[in-house]
């Protein structure tokens, strides 16, 4: 379910990248390819963007919800020369803030959508399950860049 998915994540992150030094994190998978610690950035800041997504789904009333590009915003934020550790903490700080809004949404709430600008309507729910699959993406993607693995 998602919201396992996603109470889950930030204890998996943080087991899965205790004990590795910041340069170690900061070693990117490839030439031009992302790090640890830029996909924790970008987690971090995708996860300020879903919640902002559900809060405006919920409040609103059909809202519209902008899209963005995650390599543009990679190189502007230097994603790259992040702190792993701030972004984790933003990203962990966010995410419990989410959960607990997710969590007390009404069945009626779920179903209320937004229209996003690359996607169409998007409903709580579906915006939800989104989170959750990115998580899992990400979360394969971490092992792959510290497994060497390409």
């Amino acid at each position: 379910p998602p919201l396992d998915v996603l109470a889950e994540t930030p204890r998996w992150l943080d087991a899965r990248i205790s004990g590795l030094t910041a340069e170690r994190l900061r070693i990117p998978e490839a030439p031009g390819k992302w790090s640890v610690a830029a996909v924790l950035a970008h987690l971090a800041d995708t996860e300020l963007v879903i919640g902002v997504r559900s809060r405006f789904i919920v409040g609103d009333r059909e809202p519209p919800l902008t899209g963005f590009d995650q390599d543009s915003w990679a190189t502007e934020f230097r994603y790259l020369d992040s702190d792993p550790a701030v972004s984790l903490g933003l990203f962990m700080a966010v995410r419990s803030a989410n959960l607990r809004h997710w969590r007390a949404l009404s069945p009626e709430q779920w179903q209320r959508i937004g229209h996003h600008s690359e996607r169409g309507p998007t409903s709580a729910v579906l915006n939800l399950k989104i989170s959750a699959a990115h998580d899992l993406a990400h979360r394969r993607q971490i092992d792959r860049i510290l497994s060497g693995k390409r």
